[in-house]
């Protein structure tokens, strides 16, 4: 049998796995546009109105993409998707569901006819429990209702601009469905969620299991924990009702001299594979198997130091927009893996995910492959009650899913002051950004949170810069000094607002440079694009990125992000090109990203 996190690879949710009791419904799906909003009145959702339904799409492809086979950007705020699958009754004892990695922004679906599910969040994924609208062997019809104001600024949607055309960083959009459609056979009781939260310093992990519902009778799980073909736990407890909360001992970690062979690091990204078997106390009748994988890692800060494995470390990322040209924010598996893959070839140990809830499969290869990841909530644009309502159930969906991920090593849920635009003169705003740290802390108190990354820094673990100075004097001036370890900042206003907001004490926050550079090659003329400075020659542009490099690599940073790992759309300030090819040889780049720190900056 390969290792759980192995037979993972592809797996649209990879740390929950019943293999093989799922089935792919990417491809043609026929399609609709819904400018008047008059489908629900009209019954676009009966098994029999195939109509409306004049178009086809390719899922999980949004319809301003290529991919999708459509390429129609114009606004159309509701889309109708409707398929027929060939699924049997489910068995006694089986439940079928149905799920969805993503659906922009709020969705609607039936079977048969029978509403069987709604969600409202663009970017987090939902399940829908169909069992009871199957009354009948054969062909089951699906329909999918998505709405997606474009025009709506109190809705989170990141980079995705509200603008017919996409203008200065805002980009194409990504509507409707954009992630894998899938239906999973399951058991009548069956686990719906696992956490892994590992605490290396007292040798245990911490597991959080849910079932659907409440258990009708005790039940056991066993929980069987591997690193290849070592052993290093097992262990049984009683339920204790929906949700089962218990510390699994993995004695190995107790040998001090042995660590290096069981934590997760960029350089050395170990996964210990997982089994979870759920069973009958009474008699120990199975009742459902799943697998899973963690790492085994802990991530703190301390002095202005980030530490993993109670280690310093520097962090050297990039800005990651997680965008397509010919797909937008949804990707192939492949090339979702090659983004990860590409990233390690360059140097980088990192990636900040920039206004995206990333798809599972590519927080699978970061994990499998070593790249630590920040992971951010697309913002909305207006402040209000809406934008509160929206981002608090949005952002902790995304946490409850992800959390279980080694790779992520920071959440940020606001970038730049996005959705509060006035923190420092409105106390709601503020109240808002502190309220989102500490419900993060509170559904994860394992990493750093950043309320507010960029600027105007309140409640935050790590204290994010951003400087676009093209100048690497300028970043030795205002950062190359030690006191920066201690949160002493030179110029509060490096960006477009000040650094700090009042009140605001550093405790042993890391400095990080998260953003910086962005030069771009001159474009052609009239061409549209945006960039923080150009360069006339591949020569120009090495030796622009070195010397930023080097400054933000020797100053008092605990690390740097740099923007941006590809060009996106018009903002073609990448290293490499939006087809992922790099601007300059490889080799030339890994070098400069991965510049060995000064004797003088050494420890910090």
């Amino acid at each position: 049998m390969p290792h759980t996190h192995l037979a993972a690879a592809g797996h649209p949710r990879p740390q929950l796995v019943r293999d093989p009791n799922w089935r792919d419904l990417s491809g043609p799906w026929q399609f609709a546009y819904d400018d008047e909003d008059r489908g629900r009145s009209g019954r676009w959702m009966d098994p029999d109105s195939t109509e409306p339904f004049t178009a086809t799409i390719t899922v999980p492809y949004p319809p301003e993409s290529e991919a999708s086979g459509l390429r129609d950007t114009a606004f159309h705020p509701v889309l109708w998707y409707r398929r027929t699958v060939d699924v049997p009754v489910p068995a006694a004892g089986r439940r079928l569901l149905l799920h969805f990695g993503a659906v922009d922004y709020r969705a609607d679906v039936w079977v048969n006819g029978h509403l069987v599910g709604r969600h409202e969040g663009g970017h987090t994924g939902f399940s829908c429990d169909v069992t009871d609208a199957i009354d009948h062997d054969g062909e089951q019809v699906v329909v999918v209702r998505a709405e997606d104001e474009p025009r709506d600024a109190a809705q989170p949607r990141g980079k995705q601009d509200w603008q017919q055309d996409p203008h200065i960083i805002w980009y194409h959009r990504t509507s409707g469905i954009w992630q894998p459609v899938w239906l999973e056979d399951v058991p009548d009781e069956h686990v719906t969620l696992l956490h892994w939260t590992p605490d290396v310093a007292h040798a245990r992990v911490h597991c959080r299991l849910n079932l659907n519902r409440w258990p009708r009778r005790p039940l056991h799980l066993t929980v069987r924990l591997t690193l290849g073909d070592r052993v290093l736990a097992e262990q049984r407890t009683l339920t204790e009702g929906q949700e089962t909360v218990f510390d699994v001992a993995v004695p190995a970690l107790r040998h001090g001299q042995d660590l290096d062979d069981l934590l997760w690091t960029p350089e050395h990204p170990h996964l210990v594979d997982a089994t979870v078997e759920v069973s009958d106390a009474a008699d120990g009748a199975p009742v459902d198997h799943v697998t899973s994988y963690l790492g085994l890692r802990d991530i703190n800060w301390s002095d202005g130091v980030f530490l993993l494995n109670h280690k310093p470390y520097f962090l050297r990322f990039a800005l990651q927009q997680g965008y397509w040209p010919a797909s937008h924010l949804s990707a192939s598996a492949d090339e979702l893996r090659r983004d990860v893959e590409l990233a390690k070839e360059l140097g980088l140990n990192g990636l900040r995910i920039h206004q995206k809830i990333e798809d599972p499969r590519f927080l699978y290869w970061a994990d499998r492959i070593g790249l630590m990841l920040w992971e951010e909530m697309p913002s909305a644009y207006a402040f209000g009650t809406p934008t509160v309502e929206r981002t608090v159930g949005e952002w902790t969906e995304a946490v409850a899913r992800d959390l279980s991920h080694p790779s992520i090593v920071a959440w940020v849920p606001i970038n730049e002051s996005w959705s509060v635009p006035n923190p420092g003169l409105v106390p709601a705003q503020r109240h808002f950004m502190d309220a989102l740290y500490h419900l993060t802390k509170s559904l994860d108190p394992s990493r750093p949170a950043v309320s507010n990354d960029g600027w105007e820094v309140s409640a935050a673990d790590i204290w994010g810069v951003h400087d676009y100075t093209q100048h690497a004097e300028v970043l030795r001036e205002r950062y190359g000094h030690a006191a920066l370890r201690r949160g002493a900042i030179v110029d509060q206003w490096p960006g477009a607002k000040r650094l700090t907001l009042d009140g605001v004490r550093h405790e042993g926050q890391p400095v990080v440079l998260s953003e910086f550079g962005g030069a771009t090659f001159e474009p052609a003329e009239g061409a549209a694009w945006f960039g923080y400075d150009t360069v006339a020659t591949k020569q120009e542009f090495a030796e622009r990125l070195d010397s930023l490099v080097e400054a933000a690599v020797n100053s008092g940073f605990a690390g740097f992000c740099y923007t941006q790992f590809t060009d996106t759309e018009q903002e073609i300030n990448g290293l490499l090109t939006a087809d992922r090819r790099p601007k300059m040889p490889p080799a030339e780049l890994r070098d400069i990203l991965t510049r060995p720190r000064s004797a003088r900056n050494s420890g910090l």
